[in-house]
């Protein structure tokens, strides 16, 4: 048993120091206390525009969220080793090769990722706050209890996710069936009690403990994790159960529809070249990969799911959040910071179109690694279509419909200003620089100053947030810069 927990450890190392460098994912956790110990100073000041409870249910939501997505690694973690690196995989989809039970390998796999994301994420950022918080006359109480409410949070999320996942293994429609109550059911407390902080406080419980500590509340925050954990422990299941699928040639057909949108330029009529000569030919045009990213999107079926999910979630959490602050800002300065935070959300839209695509491939083929990042950010433009929706349909919700061009322009400008900067320093292999502390560090010294500052000029007056077209201008010179770059570079083998 403890030989598997060591194993299994040390293949979560190995795999994040070979994409993100020993060095570079050694010093991550140093960054995070360095964040949480300079955050702790900025609390009396955060706390005169936000609720100090509200800022509690952010943190532990976002464990929360976190929780989620190691979970969700976890379980995906075949198809996507397998992506990335061919027929690589993880010890918790080897029971069929070694003489373990699944039971025992999921038991394993839930204890590591436990231990091995409280070091590198809840441990600094907890130590930050109890170092800092003495300086800042706050009780050492509150950092102490952050260490047991913030792994609540974290366990709560993955153990969701995977008792989520092993419905979805026996039946899509319970899963949707199951969604759907759990959002019918926030929407009816919430009429009910008309107190969002207080639905939410139910629903991120670890928060409720941080805030008003009781043992009965943290017995029945330890009771939903266990109830969460025993069925998914049982009905864990490490196989894919994929039936086989046939797709029709969709790369002629799908090539048309996108050459007619005005800011792409295809250079190639798909009903004048025979289906023998397309590929070839079209294989320097920067639109068949854009055809490639939709069919892969769709094919793969978990990419577009996996796009909404990665912008929707967190910028309607973030939503909520600011939505309590109406006593404080104008309906118009919540919204230019939604915004600016859908800006900077949508731009990791990036990270999905590049993540578990194996560029290799590409080297046999006469493009350029430009001509493969235009690609990718032609594809990005066009997934822009979500933001858009999402700012408008909260602008609506609101009353601030007016405003919604401003914020469109403010948050598009965001988001390409941050995709620059990533394509500048990551090409295509942004999400291995998430563990990257240099690159985590440059990334936020390059991206957050601007925004703030024009996110001030945006509450002066909703008009002034056109000045982040202002933007456009470092935009083009990083990508300008970042094409020949990576064109001198080499590709990723891997």
């Amino acid at each position: 048993m403890f030989e598997i927990f060591v194993c299994m450890l040390k293949e979560e190392w190995r795999m994040h120091s070979t994409l993100f460098g020993n060095l570079n994912f050694a010093l991550f956790p140093i960054l995070i206390f360095g964040m949480a110990f300079m955050g702790t100073f900025l609390i009396p000041f955060t706390s005169r525009l936000m609720d100090v409870n509200m800022l509690a249910v952010s943190i532990h939501s976002m464990y929360c969220i976190m929780g989620l997505m190691v979970g969700s690694f976890g379980i995906m973690g075949k198809e996507m080793m397998n992506r990335r690196f061919g027929q690589g995989s993880l010890l918790i989809h080897s029971a069929r090769s070694l003489p373990i039970s699944e039971r025992r390998l999921f038991g394993n796999f839930v204890v590591k990722d436990t231990l091995y994301y409280f070091m590198l994420w809840i441990l600094p950022f907890c130590l930050g706050f109890l170092i800092a918080s003495p300086f800042n006359a706050i009780s050492i109480h509150y950092p102490l209890l952050m260490f047991v409410t913030a792994s609540l949070a974290f366990l709560t999320g993955m153990c969701t996710v995977f008792i989520l996942s092993s419905v979805y293994s026996r039946s899509r429609a319970a899963l949707y069936a199951v969604i759907v109550l759990a959002f019918a059911a926030f929407v009816a407390l919430y009429l009910l009690s008309g107190d969002i902080m207080r639905v939410m406080r139910l629903f991120m419980l670890p928060s409720e403990i941080f805030l008003n500590f009781s043992f009965p509340l943290l017995i029945i925050s330890a009771a939903v994790i266990i109830v969460l954990f025993i069925p998914a422990i049982f009905l864990f299941s490490p196989e894919t159960h994929a039936g086989e699928k046939r797709y029709i040639a969709a790369l002629c057909p799908l090539y048309d529809r996108l050459s007619r949108l005005p800011f792409i330029r295809g250079g190639i009529d798909a009903e004048k070249v025979s289906e023998k000569d397309f590929v070839y030919a079209a294989a320097q045009k920067e639109l068949t990969i854009i055809a490639k990213d939709f069919i892969d999107l769709h094919r793969s079926g978990i990419g577009i799911g996996q796009t909404l999910f990665s912008f929707v979630l967190p910028v309607g959490l973030i939503w909520l959040v600011l939505s309590v602050l109406s006593d404080v800002l104008m309906p118009e300065q919540i919204f230019m910071v939604i915004a600016a935070v859908t800006g900077i959300i949508a731009s990791t839209m990036y990270t999905w179109l590049t993540e578990f695509e194996s560029f290799s491939a590409y080297l046999f083929l006469p493009v350029k690694v430009s001509s493969i990042i235009r690609a990718k950010i032609m594809t990005f433009s066009v997934l822009h279509v979500v933001p858009a929706v999402f700012l408008i349909v909260i602008a609506a919700v609101t009353g601030v419909l007016a405003s919604a061009v401003f914020a469109i322009v403010f948050a598009f400008s965001v988001s390409y200003y941050a995709l620059a900067i990533m394509v500048r320093y990551s090409g295509l292999s942004p999400s291995l620089m998430l563990y990257s502390a240099s690159f985590f560090l440059r990334y936020s010294l390059f991206l957050m100053p601007p925004v703030i500052i024009l996110l001030g000029l945006a509450f002066i007056a909703t008009g002034f947030s056109l000045a982040a077209l202002i933007l456009i201008i470092p935009s083009y010179f990083l990508l300008k810069g970042s094409f020949e770059k990576w064109d001198r570079e080499d590709l990723p083998g891997f």
